[in-house]
């Protein structure tokens, strides 16, 4: 099989060994990187596939560490938009999902996961319901999944342990364990939550071994209805009950208090940073800083309906711990593009986030042949880190490669026919809003 040669472009490593290249090489033999170095020590070979990366900045395929399939992206948003998110997922989202078809989760799969192909992400963690559409949906696009489904008490009408875990042995791996969706498991929240649900989502991942993925103190409603019902705070409860753990993605934390805190960073749990979801939802601003400050690994994430674009969510991840600290050196662009790679790969336990030979072959390449970038100096490191962060946009994406395979080349995606997904979403968005708005 040929190599892929992603020749002369300005690489961001994340690499400690060598975190920057501004006139390097990038070679991918199969699903894995065989080399990085600059371009003049490169030896070609003659069946080379070669990638022009001349007026490209080639950084880690990124990794969205917290997010939703959003069939209805907008479903009821117009006339609900007002509604707590409390009751807007008790009264709409979660009777919508309980009536979704396996054709419909398909649809808004492949929609939503091309949208992140699009914007450089190369691995989602999804949580969402019928795993198995969605793993259909990552292999036939080629896009890197870590799927959960959304555990809950039975009155929400969506899934349960024994879904979940029938997914995992459906589909995690694919057929032959070379598949790129992976299945995680997932709970929902703790108000749609019992402390046995919780020992039981605990049991069956560790006898799986594979992780969980939940939503934790995210809004002062969940951490109030908490203490009502159970006399702690979430993740103190999760903690008493040995739910918490390096195999955990915990996705928000907004309001963390010190203890819960100091309880994430004994268990090494990992936290999904979602900074455009928490203003959007009015749920407050994350302790990153303080996160930080207890060495807890922070992945980023988007979140559903918000925004798609994880270069936006970087600059959320920047500024709003500038304004909150009232200290521009707070956070710096380096760290959000940290979170997105590095901290992402590492929360989920793959081996991707790092340009480095032996790594597999996530890879995403910007477009900077353009005058918003006319005065990055590519030769240095900080520069062009400042420019990724706070000037480039999902649509600079030019290539996104994911496993070694180009999966959208020069805005083009090469391995579904992106017209077919436009129908097949409109079309089941549209049975999906009639068959539930009709009914209600």
């Amino acid at each position: 099989m040929a190599r892929t040669v992603l020749s002369g472009g300005t690489v961001l490593t994340m690499d400690p060994a060598r975190p920057f290249l501004s006139d390097g090489t990038v070679v991918l033999d199969g699903t894995r990187i065989a080399w990085v170095g600059d371009t003049a020590d490169h030896l070609a070979q003659d069946d080379d596939q070669v990638v022009d990366a001349a007026h490209r900045v080639v950084i880690p395929g990124l990794v969205n560490a917290h997010y939703h399939v959003d069939l209805g992206k907008g479903a009821g948003e117009s006339s609900n938009e007002t509604k707590p998110m409390w009751d807007l997922l008790f009264d709409d989202w979660y009777p919508f999902l309980g009536q979704l078809t396996e054709e419909e989760a398909y649809w808004a799969t492949m929609a939503s996961y091309a949208e992140s192909v699009r914007n450089g992400v190369t691995t989602v963690n999804d949580m969402y319901v019928l795993t198995p559409a969605r793993a259909r949906a990552a292999n036939d696009l080629g896009l890197r999944a870590v799927l959960s489904s959304e555990i809950a008490t039975p009155e929400t009408g969506i899934d349960t342990v024994a879904t979940n875990v029938e997914a995992f042995h459906a589909v995690n791996g694919g057929a032959n364990g070379d598949g790129l969706a992976r299945v995680w498991l997932g709970v929902e929240w703790l108000p749609c939550a019992t402390p046995e649900l919780l020992t039981e989502v605990r049991a069956a991942a560790t006898e799986l071994g594979t992780g969980i993925h939940i939503h934790l103190n995210e809004s002062m409603s969940e951490v109030d209805d908490a203490l009502s019902r159970f006399g702690k705070r979430p993740t103190e409860l999760a903690y008493e009950l040995g739910f918490l753990g390096p195999d955990v993605v915990a996705a928000h934390c907004v309001h963390l208090s010190d203890a819960e805190i100091t309880m994430m960073a004994e268990t090494g749990t990992h936290i999904s940073h979602n900074p455009g979801s928490n203003a959007y939802l009015g749920n407050g601003i994350a302790r990153m800083n303080d996160f930080r400050a207890a060495g807890i690994n922070v992945g980023m994430g988007t979140d559903a309906g918000f925004c798609s674009d994880l270069f936006e969510i970087m600059r959320w991840a920047t500024y709003l711990h500038r304004a909150t600290s009232r200290d521009v050196t707070a956070r710096k662009s380096a760290e959000a593009l940290r979170m997105a790679t590095v901290g992402g790969s590492t929360a989920l336990g793959q081996d991707t986030g790092v340009i480095a030979a032996g790594k597999l072959a996530d890879l995403t390449l910007l477009d900077v042949d353009s005058v918003k970038f006319a005065m990055m100096d590519r030769t240095d490191a900080g520069l062009v880190e400042e420019f990724v962060v706070n000037h480039a946009n999902g649509s600079d994406v030019a290539t996104t490669i994911v496993n070694g395979e180009i999966v959208m080349r020069d805005r083009v995606l090469t391995t579904v026919d992106e017209a077919e997904i436009t129908e097949g979403v409109a079309r089941s968005i549209r049975e999906a809003n009639q068959r539930f708005f009709g009914g209600h």
